[in-house]
């Protein structure tokens, strides 16, 4: 979607004086207009309207709280590789379905190699995720079998997009 352009391999869609105001509202999007405009040498008023622009484009979603899975009782970081039995139109909709329902899978994609999709969940424990497994995943009739990786611990966790190359 977007395309490196002249001028510092700045993105296409984004200027360089929004790409600014973004990357100051991944970091803290609960800052002041005051306070943007000001980190930005711009006055209030742009900065709100490069936000409504931004907002109006898809660039930037809604601002959210981010929340520490470990101090909602959360601490366990679980990926699971999936391979489906079949890739039929249906067997995807069943599958999406039951992962859409299941709010402790935060993250799912969709990968290359020998699985099919990438989960990742945060979970209690191990109990907890036998649970999501055995009632959410393997019930299903197009998951073949899962594969499960637990993390020790989380070295980077960022949800800050580079804007520059």
């Amino acid at each position: 979607m977007f395309q490196k352009i002249k001028n510092g391999g700045l993105l296409d869609h984004v200027s360089e004086s929004e790409a600014r105001l973004v990357s100051l509202l991944q970091r803290d999007a609960s800052a002041s207009v005051a306070d943007l405009a000001e980190a930005t040498h711009t006055s209030p008023a742009t900065v709100w309207r490069r936000i409504r622009s931004l907002e109006e484009r898809g660039v930037i979603g809604p601002p959210v709280r981010l929340v520490d899975p470990a101090k909602v009782g959360r601490g366990m970081d679980v990926y699971c590789q999936v391979r489906m039995k079949s890739q039929d139109a249906r067997s995807r909709q069943a599958f999406q379905r039951a992962v859409d329902d299941e709010p402790a899978i935060m993250e799912v994609y969709s990968v290359t190699g020998e699985w099919d999709y990438m989960l990742h969940m945060v979970v209690r424990d191990i109990a907890d995720f036998e649970s999501i497994l055995m009632r959410r995943l393997l019930e299903l009739d197009c998951v073949a079998g899962t594969s499960t990786i637990f993390a020790l611990r989380r070295i980077k966790h960022t949800r800050e997009v580079p804007l520059s190359p």
